[in-house]
């Protein structure tokens, strides 16, 4: 390649990652948002390609959590509406020497009380979690499998790392040369399938299954997934979500080498700060969150309670770094929910942000939303869950949907706590430190993964 063509291919790529080559955003006409950006998705037409097939509706009729504020989805909800942290030090391994030694960890769960013990010393902690959440979906959905129907229910749950616990108990019993009390179930304890392999055996269904394994997009793809397997009409009823337990010493310390976690250590519970200006890195937590999705006519048959309908799935990638995001992609992703949905940028009413608390994610998604919304940005509540339960990883797209759900089924915005000085960068409304009452008709739940992996969901507030 000719050394001009090169240095050409160069700011172009430079232009496209951050805006114009000063860092400006690129400048936007009518309702906001960029057209030259706009355009792009659909190549030279000037016009968003979208087939909207006759498809069918899907809704929620149950939510299941374990979370490090609560194990159960109402208990749960109150915390983080209170604005209490489930950030605390970390008491499952000595953390002394580490840079980071705070996690969101989940207190006061006991295996037992979701799965026998036998089954219990042959799972490892994400699927006790998967299992626990699960179980309170189907009792919250009273969705029934009968001999008549277990193929047209199905599994997916999703994990980042799965069975990381399990794994390194194991690799220590083998360094240390117990090679006998290598567990014979560690195979089929660790993968990442585990989750959904025995959410499948302790429901009984046998329909269409698997494993997402998209980093901290997980659990949105997780959903989404879910979704278009009962619009195309592969299912009836999904059974979906994520699930982490990854606070592990190897794992706590390689994100302490990768300087993104916060090492507010002496007030864990202010170390959380999404898009606020002193944020130091986000806080590795745990737990499961998982999701009965239904088609609609099948749910109001049976006299289900509905949560909300789920309208719109974009998911895409960046294709550019391991760690650091592209706000282009994240925003294009944003508006492939939205055409999916079908709405305008000025029908959000919310958005449940992935905001992590690292420097550059809340500057890169503060960025993408502003480019994907427009003007409508400004008048737009945002609040991130990673201030009070950490980033669940593979589990924090499914719980922060949970959430976003009960945001609108309650008219009340969760606060993003920690926010005490505004960062020039994030000059959003990130709904501060309080809950802020307000009429949520349509959302957003944003997960931008490590690798660029980008998920996004769009719901509406069911009206029975």
């Amino acid at each position: 390649m000719p050394a001009g063509q090169r240095h050409q291919d160069e700011d172009v790529t430079r232009e496209t990652r951050s805006g114009t080559r000063d860092g400006r955003l690129p400048s936007t006409s009518g309702n906001g948002v960029n057209s030259e950006w706009r355009e792009s998705l659909s190549g030279k037409t000037g016009k968003v390609h979208h087939k909207r097939m006759r498809r069918r509706r899907v809704v929620v009729t149950g939510v299941g959590a374990v979370t490090p504020l609560a194990v159960g989805v109402e208990q749960s909800w109150q915390a983080l509406c209170e604005g209490r942290s489930g950030v605390a030090a970390i008491t499952r391994f000595d953390a002394s020497v580490f840079g980071t030694r705070i996690a969101a960890e989940v207190d006061d769960f006991h295996a037992e009380d979701f799965l026998d013990k036998k089954k219990a010393r042959r799972t490892d902690l994400f699927t006790q979690y998967a299992i626990a959440a699960a179980g309170m979906a189907a009792k919250d959905s009273r969705i029934d499998v009968n001999k008549s129907n277990p193929y047209r229910i199905g599994v997916i749950l999703g994990s980042a790392v799965g069975g990381i616990s399990t794994l390194c108990k194991n690799m220590t019993t083998l360094v240390e040369g117990k090679l006998e009390a290598v567990s014979q179930f560690l195979a089929s304890m660790f993968i990442t399938s585990a989750g959904a392999n025995e959410i499948s055996v302790a429901l009984g269904v046998k329909g269409p299954s698997r494993s997402v394994s998209t980093a901290c997009a997980t659990g949105g793809h997780a959903i989404g997934d879910a979704c278009r397997l009962i619009q195309h009409g592969d299912a009836d009823v999904m059974i979906a979500g994520g699930a982490e337990a990854s606070i592990v010493p190897i794992f706590i310390w390689s994100i302490c080498q990768l300087k993104a976690s916060s090492t507010r250590n002496d007030e864990p519970r202010k170390a959380s700060r999404p898009f606020e200006k002193d944020r130091d890195g986000f806080v590795t937590g745990e737990g499961a969150g998982v999701l009965v999705l239904e088609e609609l006519d099948a749910a109001r048959k049976r006299g289900a309670t509905i949560y909300a309908e789920l309208v719109g799935f974009g998911s895409n990638i960046d294709a550019y770094h391991a760690t650091k995001p592209d706000y282009e992609s994240q925003a294009r992703c944003i508006q492939l929910a939205l055409d999916d949905a079908a709405i305008s940028a000025a029908e959000v009413d919310y958005i449940n942000a992935h905001g992590t608390a690292t420097r550059l994610n809340d500057v890169s998604e503060t960025k993408a939303i502003k480019l994907a919304l427009g003007r409508h940005s400004g008048n737009l509540p945002i609040s991130s869950n990673k201030s009070m339960i950490g980033h669940l990883w593979g589990a924090s797209g499914a719980v922060e949907a949970i959430f976003t759900m009960l945001a609108m089924r309650d008219s009340i915005i969760p606060p993003t706590i920690n926010y005490d000085n505004p960062d020039p960068e994030c000059d959003l409304d990130y709904v501060p430190n309080v809950a802020r009452k307000v009429n949520v008709e349509c959302a957003l739940c944003n997960s931008f993964g490590f690798g660029g992996m980008n998920s996004v969901l769009a719901f509406k507030k069911w009206h029975s």
